[in-house]
């Protein structure tokens, strides 16, 4: 019992959960590939129904309940976990919002042609084989594999005492460092990071810093810092937003944009009006809407009309009528507010001449005219529009 049970252990740690090192997968996905390419089912030829594969692979090598075996299928087969895909799939393979995948009576797969390299030569005596469950037939106990498919597609899995999680690289680069490691067999690691600086994630996204990757590269652990690309763009209604066309590997769209939500909700973060997913067969794209802070831009409007002082400080505490024209100077807060970045960043807009204020020249708080019994910018100004608990106004 115990010998048994020491073998099954062994099976579990060193073959099962983790990959096999020399062609970067585990029993599953080895039976899927070996499987469909036994079957012809190849890039080269027709789609054929996942059942049926999935059925193939259970009855003849992989004896573990069809889910598991279609869930590495499918995996296999998603562009944003997988730098290069094994298998190709028709119908709906999941997202990367975390949406679930079809039922395999609906998808159809095959092999993917850079797939074939894993298997080539197969047939020439140059793996070892071993019996399948039920001793009818043997089964490879790797796959040639033409190419670092560990390095390439990365890998994940957790064992009794045991884990790994290898990123994704680029396949040029690492067949680059691949040749020269072979030509150079005592090549540091300096020399080789200059074929292979870093993991090359398929979602994109930019890696912050070299040291963690070297660090993970010399010792075998690692931390990298990985952000998403973003743009902004102006839009015609005078407001930014902020345009995010590349996650970091691993996050679920879906989820960030519901955070971001929430934390707008909570007023955890602030100056974001609108949130949307425009996602498409293009390519990922979230747009995150700005508000305009136009207050800034008043200032700089009066400062080029006519009708107030030229500079910026005179039109501050401008006081021609005898009264301070804005609320801050009149009730001395001026001498007590707090500069936020957000602040410097309206004023320094506003001074490149950058206006979202559409030429407004007054901002009236209108519960306050109210209160006062200030009426006179109702017949004298023309409303622009409303923001926040200002309204905007320039002369008619």
């Amino acid at each position: 019992m115990g010998e048994r049970f020491g073998r099954y252990s062994k099976y579990i740690i060193q073959e099962r959960a983790l990959p096999d090192i020399r062609d970067g997968l585990k029993p599953v996905q080895r039976r899927i590939l070996y499987s469909m390419n036994k079957d012809g089912n190849t890039y080269d030829k027709g789609y054929r129904k996942s059942a049926k594969s999935v059925g193939n692979i259970m009855g003849n090598f992989h004896p573990h309940g069809d889910s598991s075996i279609y869930d590495a299928m499918v995996r296999m087969s998603q562009d944003w976990k997988n730098r290069e895909i094994l298998v190709e799939m028709h119908g709906n393979n999941g997202s990367m919002d975390g949406d679930p995948p079809a039922a395999m009576r609906y998808t159809e797969a095959r092999l993917s042609e850079i797939a074939g390299y894993l298997l080539q030569d197969i047939d020439k005596n140059t793996v070892p084989w071993a019996w399948n469950f039920d001793d009818t037939e043997k089964e490879p106990t790797v796959l040639p594999a033409a190419f670092p498919n560990l390095l390439v597609n990365g890998a994940t899995g957790i064992s009794a005492g045991y884990a790994t999680d290898i990123p994704p690289h680029n396949l040029a680069e690492v067949i680059d460092a691949v040749v020269y490691m072979i030509d150079h067999p005592s090549a540091k690691l300096d020399k080789l990071m200059e074929f292979l600086p870093g993991p090359d994630f398929p979602t994109g996204a930019t890696i912050i810093g070299r040291r963690g990757i070297e660090e993970a590269y010399r010792t075998g652990k690692g931390k990298i810092i990985v952000r998403a690309v973003t743009n902004i763009e102006p839009m015609q209604n005078g407001k930014n937003r902020i345009v995010v066309t590349e996650l970091p590997y691993g996050v679920n769209k879906a989820k960030l944009i519901e955070k971001i939500a929430e934390l707008v909700k909570d007023k955890k973060l602030d100056g974001i009006t609108d949130l949307r997913d425009e996602s498409n067969r293009e390519g990922l794209r979230i747009c995150i809407e700005l508000r305009r802070d136009v207050n800034a831009n008043v200032i700089m409007n009066r400062v080029k009309s006519e009708d107030f002082p030229n500079t910026v400080t005179e039109v501050v505490w401008d006081n021609s009528d005898g009264v301070p024209q804005f609320s801050p100077t009149y009730d001395g807060r001026i001498n007590e507010v707090a500069v936020s970045d957000e602040t410097r960043e309206a004023v320094k807009q506003a001074l490149k001449g950058t206006d979202y204020s559409e030429g407004a020249l007054f901002f009236i708080q209108k519960s306050a005219a109210e209160e006062h019994n200030v009426k006179w910018f109702e017949k004298d100004l023309k409303r622009l529009f409303k923001y926040g608990v200002h309204e905007f106004y320039t002369y008619k």
